[in-house]
């Protein structure tokens, strides 16, 4: 195990990825105010140099030595820099989807904005050790959200806007509650102190307070009962900022919630809340996607219950060796895979429902392909990496004593093949007479290119697991 050093002061070399981020967030807001509309371009191509770089150091930093900064309070580890890997590499991804999208866009530069505080927000919350850190990485991975979500400014994008902050309000109130109720308990904020003090802590006051904490941390990462939000923040946006709200916020908040559920000294209840959460969250998720017609619904539904089966690690954390490499390996193949399938989706626009998809391998043979890896990646089919996750997943779980939720996560798996396959089905059906000219024209994009990338991806990480798994 890597030795873990603490600093007083915030070591610029450990945090550089941050700190890129939040200087080119600054520095594309005032390029984009600069620029006319017709070059607004430049400020996308800016968000994607910047996050690549970031990408870079982070990926220079994978097997460095494990170490505290910023006074005990930011964890610079394994966790973080894998975080780091798969939240910039999938920020690249979204703007990239977004240069077909927001082209020629008055307000272009400010989606890349959003985005870039919005994955500077999630690394905060992997990496904090500390809930006042927490808190503040909360806010900013919340905050450019609700303008994402309601960036299209129609009236489904509104009414997902309006759902997803007066949620996020709710449950960040609970988050701060539970901080002020853990201070209270501990005497502290810091993870560490309180491994220490909360078993000595009142126990009612303790448990008060990491629901709490768990509420908001649940809220971004859809799980129940904070997923409400979810299938109508997605449906209503545009494709691009559903590819990133369904992926990005995720990464962070599970992760955080791990390092919070591997603290010593925890209510003995914790690990069967969690599992029952994870239980809760699986089977809603694909009970409510199986009849679903519009795309972005089924894929919202879809990514509830993929944090249901992302939970059951959680809720194996302290139990089983195999938890955090089992976490941050899904984490990585889960979001190469759900992005695959939203590239697909921004490639096409205008296809919003199934029946859209009818036809499509005959025209488009290789972007169906894509989708169809993709899509049988979410079911957990081999070779592909989530199929790798979720073993690794099932076997977490079982190390943990959780059996029963194991079985059930298996049943909900193959559940999940009805509706997934309802989509696929639609590819090899007969086109419909008339084929709209639009479709052609979208298999030159972006989005055509990112997902046949992606699919290829997904493969290529399933089919190389041993390496990584030993990485981490």
């Amino acid at each position: 195990m890597n030795t873990v050093s603490s600093g007083e002061e915030i070591s610029l070399d450990a945090v550089a990825p941050e700190l890129v981020l939040a200087l080119a967030a600054v520095a594309v807001l005032l390029l984009g105010s600069w620029l006319p509309r017709r070059r607004q371009y430049l400020a996308g191509w800016g968000a994607l140099a910047s996050v690549v770089a970031a990408l870079i150091l982070s990926m220079a930093r994978l097997t460095g030595p494990a170490e505290l900064t910023a006074a005990g309070t930011f964890s610079i580890d394994v966790s973080l820099n894998l975080v780091r890997i798969a939240v910039l590499a999938g920020t690249a991804v979204v703007i990239l989807l977004a240069g077909d999208r927001f082209a020629g866009d008055k307000r272009e530069s400010e989606f890349y904005v959003l985005l870039l505080l919005a994955a500077l927000g999630t690394l905060v919350l992997a990496g904090a050790s500390d809930l006042l850190v927490l808190g503040a990485g909360y806010l900013l991975a919340s905050i450019p959200l609700y303008a994402l979500a309601g960036y299209a400014k129609d009236s489904r994008g509104t009414e997902g806007m309006l759902k997803y902050y007066l949620m996020g309000a709710l449950f960040g109130v609970l988050l701060l509650f539970g901080i002020a109720l853990l201070l209270g308990a501990g005497g502290s904020t810091s993870y560490a102190d309180l491994a220490r003090t909360l078993p000595y802590a009142p126990t009612g006051v303790a448990a008060v307070g990491l629901l709490s904490v768990a509420a908001g941390l649940l809220f971004k990462a859809g799980a129940v009962p904070a997923h409400f939000w979810v299938p109508d923040a997605i449906d209503g946006t545009t494709g691009p900022a559903a590819a990133f709200i369904s992926t990005i916020p995720k990464v962070g908040a599970l992760v955080a919630l791990f390092r919070i559920s591997s603290l010593a000294g925890l209510p003995p209840g914790w690990p069967l809340i969690l599992a029952l959460l994870a239980a809760a969250t699986m089977t809603l998720g694909n009970l409510a996607a199986f009849f679903q017609d519009r795309v972005l619904r089924l894929l919202a539904y879809s990514t509830i219950s993929q944090v249901g089966y992302l939970l059951m690690i959680v809720a194996a954390a302290g139990h089983s060796t195999l938890a955090r490499p089992s976490l941050l390996f899904y984490l990585l193949a889960y979001t190469v895979t759900n992005l695959g399938v939203f590239a697909v989706v921004c490639a096409f626009p205008d296809h919003r429902t199934l029946n859209d998809y009818t036809g499509l391998f005959r025209r488009h043979r290789w972007l169906s392909l894509s989708l169809i890896i993709s899509l049988l990646g979410l079911i957990g089919t081999p070779p592909t990496a989530v199929f790798v996750g979720k073993l690794t997943a099932f076997t977490a779980a079982l190390d943990a004593g959780l059996g029963w939720l194991v079985i059930l996560a298996l049943a909900n798996s193959v559940a999940s093949v009805f509706y997934y396959l309802r989509w696929i089905h639609r590819l090899f059906q007969a086109p419909p007479a008339s084929t709209s000219g639009t479709t052609t024209a979208a298999a030159r994009t972006w989005g055509g290119r990112t997902a046949v990338a992606l699919a290829i991806l997904s493969l290529a990480l399933g089919l190389s697991t041993n390496p990584l798994l030993r990485l981490l």
